[in-house]
């Protein structure tokens, strides 16, 4: 008995891990580098240079990238250093072989650079690495029976067939050119590059992708006393990455790291010192799922042989909810400086942690904060920046309408807006935008029919049965069970009842004829 199949494809987690890397080094001060009078500000980064994966494990190699801003000892001034610091993990992954392909992510903890004296520091981090390896799984649905004699019971199912599932690279390379009354640039001192309001969608082919790079840099002038100038560019980006296959009515489901930035200094076409090439790489995993409706055999039967369906269970995902939500978020932060007013605020920076994450009554509940730097100017001309920190916790709900506690569910945040602005000379207000974007899918557990065996009928039984029976439908009956249960056919109940389809109800009488001759 051939069943016509239909395939679909899944993606099932093969094995996670999560590991974490403690760094406690101390770290002494370049010769070329003044000694450090007061820190401003710090800032790291991971480079995960090789992974290498076996049965088993996954060996991480790379570094941890430390940049320290600071105020000299002697001269007042502001400058900056460099450290890395090596880092070699093994994370255990149980069932991965060599050739699977891992989703790896981290996250710095916690990073905190303390003055042992002006020529030494000590550097303390946390380094959480998120593993995963998923493998790509494929269903064969029974969705027709060529024998026109065997009745089949059908179930319409609206599913995700994953059509697309990559990983790709993109660069963002802009360059930026200081305006008429900067001066040149002696030395880079400090920079930070972010992406914001970052729009991935798939159209023909392609992924497009818009978004603004937000730069922030903080130089030397060449000007009398070669005083600490800054600027502040938000440059729009639209790119493309190609996705053969990719059409614009899939499901996305997209996600986002940055894997490499740099900003240097290039000069202009008069030889001058005055452009900042910005070079940022982001590593994409996208997933793009179609929906799509499938008619499955969920069983069989003819009256004139038993028919005996072989199953097995298989998880089936369907979308429940996608929802683009977004979070305000504001405080006010007084600053406790003795050594002066605040003049200025320079530049902000910050970023979404979430904490937790649970399925609510028709919703997620997100609880996390918002991580901010921010870098600002006082009434001192000898030691001029400041920097604090601040922490905004947020609380929100995911509207999900149906969730249940076996959905699974994507988060994909970002901070998508950050203004801070002065209330006073000791008070700064801090207003943030977070996107909360979440892909809900609902899942189920089916009973999918893989081969169907032929017996013989048990003749005694059907001898003993009458020819015609009338048969009071009790609740919870279908006509598909009735026809099974007294060896006639759906069609031949409908027909001697006069039944307009076959929906039944509870009560009503029906004239049953045995299909099967004795």
């Amino acid at each position: 008995m051939e069943l016509k199949r239909e395939d679909i494809q899944v993606l099932r987690t093969k094995s996670r891990a999560t590991s974490q890397v403690t760094f406690d080094a101390d770290y002494n001060v370049p010769d070329v580098k003044p000694d450090i009078g007061r820190m401003i500000q710090n800032k790291g980064n991971v480079s995960v240079e090789e992974v290498r994966l076996n049965d088993g494990h996954a060996f991480l190699k790379g570094n941890l990238q430390v940049d320290l801003l600071y105020v000299g000892d002697e001269e007042g001034r502001v400058n900056s250093l460099s450290a890395k610091l090596p880092m070699e993990e093994t994370m255990n992954l149980e069932g991965i072989v060599s050739g699977d392909k891992l989703c790896l992510q981290w996250e710095i903890e916690d990073l905190s650079i303390h003055l042992i004296h002006s020529r030494k520091l000590n550097i303390k981090a946390v380094v959480t690495f998120y593993a995963a390896v998923d493998e790509l799984s494929g269903i064969r649905l029974p969705v027709s029976l060529e024998d026109e004699n065997i009745s089949v019971q059908k179930k319409t199912m609206r599913l995700l067939d994953l059509a697309i599932h990559k990983k790709d690279t993109l660069r963002l390379k802009e360059e930026v050119e200081l305006v008429s009354n900067k001066p040149n640039i002696v030395e880079l001192l400090w920079y930070s590059l972010e992406v914001r309001g970052l729009d991935l969608r798939p159209e023909e082919n392609v992924v497009k992708a818009k978004g603004e790079l937000f730069l922030f840099a903080l130089y030397r002038g060449d000007n009398e006393g070669e005083t600490v100038q800054w600027l502040e560019n938000s440059i729009p980006f639209s790119s493309e990455v190609e996705c053969n296959g990719c059409t614009s009515d899939m499901i996305p489901n997209f996600a986002s790291s940055v894997i490499n930035q740099s900003v240097e200094v290039k000069p202009d076409s008069d030889g001058e010192e005055r452009i900042l090439v910005t070079d940022l790489v982001l590593e994409l995993d996208i997933r793009l799922y179609r929906e799509e409706n499938f008619d499955v055999i969920m069983d069989v039967y003819t009256p004139f042989c038993q028919c005996i369906p072989k199953c097995r269970n298989e998880v089936m995902e369907s979308l429940l909810v996608r929802n683009f939500s977004k979070c305000r978020v504001s405080d006010r932060i007084e600053i406790k400086e003795m050594q002066g007013k605040i003049l200025q605020i320079c530049h902000s920076q910050g970023k979404v942690k979430i904490d937790k994450t649970k399925i609510v009554k028709n919703g997620i509940q997100v609880d996390g904060i918002v991580q901010m730097k921010v870098l600002y100017i006082m009434g001192n001309d000898d030691m001029p920046f400041y920097s604090t920190e601040v922490m905004m916790p947020f609380s929100h709900m995911v509207e999900a309408q149906g969730i249940r506690d076996d959905s699974v569910y994507y988060f994909h945040t970002e901070l998508e807006q950050l203004a801070t602005s002065m209330i006073d000379s000791n008070e700064i207000e801090v207003r943030a935008v977070v996107s909360l974007n979440a892909l809900v899918l609902q899942c189920r557990e089916e009973k999918i029919i893989e081969s169907i065996e032929e017996q013989p009928l048990d003749m005694e039984k059907i001898r003993s049965m009458p020819g015609i029976t009338v048969y009071m439908v009790k609740q919870g009956d279908t006509l598909w069970d009735i026809a099974k249960k007294f060896y006639t056919t759906m069609e031949e109940i409908i027909s001697m009842n006069d039944l307009e389809d076959d929906k039944v109800s509870s009560g009503q009488p029906l004239i049953l004829v045995k299909k099967v001759e004795s």
